[in-house]
């Protein structure tokens, strides 16, 4: 079992489920960005999702997609993500994903991709432009090194597309709540709830779900049907609003979502 499964399994068993947090590497800064993420798995976030900065973020709303582009204005290299996850593994335990889309990944070199990220200590990758039918070489350079590679279910999957997704996916399955791109949303929408049905009855073990959750009643509602909660444009505006301590107080509220569950 994966750190990212492991960790998952040990808050399902507790009573509730996984907090996970979202924030962009290199925003504001660098060392910004790792203190932030320290912050976050200080005031209850159990796994974290480092976002690496890219050009054509599709399915980014506008809070990310404003961070991210700060972050390539101020000079941002993907070997930055790998400096990061060194600083953060070397401050905490919780596991740490990198949320990327997938042309920088080939641009780097697959192989060479997997390496740095093992040796930084990062957990695997959340890769929303990927699907499994294409993933042969992240599929197979993930086997070797031991990551965790986290494909995407949507509302509008098939049958036989959750089925690859669950049988592809290592440490969860990322259940979109909603269709459309990121971004706090008032309600999450029911179809999350449908779709987790659906993903356990393809087989899943441990699905979390993302996109529109931004309250701790939205944590505490998803917790009631799934394994986990994923939390990222609240978590990023709160930093770009108040900075490292408005984003862990913020961490905080979020997770008295869990207790609840």
């Amino acid at each position: 079992m994966s750190s990212v499964e492991a960790t998952i399994r040990t808050r399902v068993d507790a009573g509730s489920g996984a907090l996970i947090g979202y924030l962009p590497v290199g925003f504001p800064s660098l060392g910004a960005s790792v203190d932030a993420a320290v912050a976050l798995v200080e005031n209850g976030v159990d796994i974290l999702e480092m976002g690496l900065p890219y050009s054509d973020p599709v399915m980014d709303g506008s809070v990310i997609q404003a961070a991210t582009q700060s972050a390539l204005a101020d000079g941002f290299r993907l070997r930055d993500g790998f400096t990061a996850i060194s600083a953060i593994t070397a401050q905490v335990k919780a596991p740490v994903l990198i949320m990327t889309y997938w042309n920088p990944v080939v641009q780097y070199g697959v192989e060479r991709f997997a390496d740095d990220l093992a040796a930084a200590g990062g957990a695997g990758l959340i890769t929303p432009d990927l699907i499994p039918d294409e993933g042969a070489d992240w599929i197979a350079a993930s086997e070797r090194t031991g990551l965790d590679r986290v494909f995407l279910a949507a509302p509008t999957s098939t049958p036989e597309r959750l089925r690859r997704v669950v049988d592809a996916s290592r440490g969860f399955v990322y259940a979109v709540s909603t269709m459309g791109i990121t971004g706090a949303r008032a309600d999450v929408d029911a179809a999350a709830r449908g779709l987790i049905e659906r993903l356990r009855a393809a087989g899943s073990t441990s699905a979390c779900v993302g996109v529109g959750i931004s309250t701790p009643e939205q944590v505490r509602e998803v917790l009631g049907y799934a394994d986990g909660a994923i939390v990222g444009s609240a978590l990023v505006k709160a930093l770009a609003d108040g900075g490292v301590d408005a984003v862990g107080a913020l961490a905080l509220q979020l997770a008295a979502g869990k207790s609840a569950a």
